[in-house]
């Protein structure tokens, strides 16, 4: 018989690394930008597909605003800015807006 001894690897404590708090991108709904620009602002700001960013926008016209995706505040607040711009560029009041995630 060994006398072998079976050694466990002491655990390693790892700080908690808390992860930034995240930012909605709200699209707001008006009655003014046209479905199409909408569409094309999500497609190029967002990175959406065509669907998604049609579901998106139709949300938002019916409902008054919807939730684009989540980012970092920076990140946000960023995108927020130049899809806003983009239709402010184009003489529509399209408009993005970011709150914090619950």
């Amino acid at each position: 018989m060994s006398d072998d001894v079976v050694l466990k690897p002491d655990t390693v404590a790892k700080p908690k690394v808390q992860q930034p708090r995240l930012y909605k991108v709200i699209l707001l709904n008006d009655d003014y930008t046209p479905r199409e620009f909408v569409v094309q602002v999500l497609k190029a700001v967002f990175r959406t597909s065509e669907d998604q960013a049609y579901r998106i926008m139709m949300t938002a016209h019916q409902r008054g605003a919807c939730v684009v995706a989540a980012f970092t505040r920076d990140v946000a607040e960023s995108k927020a800015s130049e899809g806003t711009d983009m239709g402010h560029r184009k003489g529509y009041p399209l408009a993005f807006s970011t709150e914090p995630e619950e």
